[in-house]
């Protein structure tokens, strides 16, 4: 159930301050290196273990030709939310983890805009290795990488599932919508033995292109804030 809450133009103002992409941004990628060991069971911890590796030993995958390393996930593993987007970019690649550029400093910005950080949620992509040039991945990536996010979301078992843009979207919910009609709506969804509610808004990388739709990413941000748990 969604609590509906007016929202004070001071919050207002706080949340545009936050995610303002006008801010200068320093080139250089954000070292996030993991320093919180989060507990979790030693089951979740072995098939995630078995997953990095599967994803590790896919054959005939030319994105792992050119990439520096497999970018896995980032956050908290014990988290009720799980927050997924397209692909790893230059930074992501370099570091290993996922959202550690530009990107994801205002996916940060956006978590704390509703008072939630990365050892709060849990991140992936789509696609693990970065695609040449950034561009996006094809149709037939996409459905190789499939199986393997598909297994990972039912291995974090979230109550709330976050697909960032159109590519997480049509991959895990189908090609036949578009992001413009679908943000902004819960919908429950099964993924394995993961029973979730999802939820679809843009890709922070979007909202830096197109600010103008910040104002509907601060609704969609709200109704993560307000979904019962």
């Amino acid at each position: 159930m969604i609590k509906k809450k007016s929202l004070s133009p001071v919050k207002l103002i706080k949340y545009y301050n936050l995610i303002n992409h006008n801010l200068i941004y320093n080139n250089k990628a954000i070292n996030r290196y993991k320093k919180d060991s989060f507990a979790i069971t030693s089951d979740k911890a072995n098939n995630l273990e078995k997953l990095r590796k599967s994803i590790h030993n896919i054959k005939n995958c030319n994105l792992k030709k050119d990439a520096i390393n497999m970018v896995f996930s980032d956050g908290n593993p014990k988290s009720k939310i799980m927050l997924i987007g397209e692909a790893p970019g230059a930074n992501e690649d370099e570091e290993g983890l996922p959202f550690v550029g530009r990107a994801g400093a205002l996916l940060d910005k956006m978590l704390a805009a509703i008072d939630l950080d990365r050892k709060k949620v849990y991140i992936s992509n789509i696609i693990n290795y970065r695609p040449p040039d950034n561009r996006r991945p094809t149709d037939e990536e996409i459905n190789r990488y499939l199986p393997f996010i598909t297994k990972h979301i039912e291995i974090i078992n979230p109550k709330i599932l976050v697909l960032l843009g159109s590519t997480a979207m049509n991959a895990l919910i189908g090609n036949e919508v578009v992001i413009s009609k679908m943000r902004g709506k819960w919908i429950e969804k099964k993924f394995g033995n993961c029973k979730t509610s999802v939820i679809v808004t843009f890709h922070p990388a979007f909202l830096m292109r197109q600010p103008a739709q910040k104002k509907m990413a601060w609704i969609d941000l709200k109704m993560i804030r307000d979904k019962k748990i």
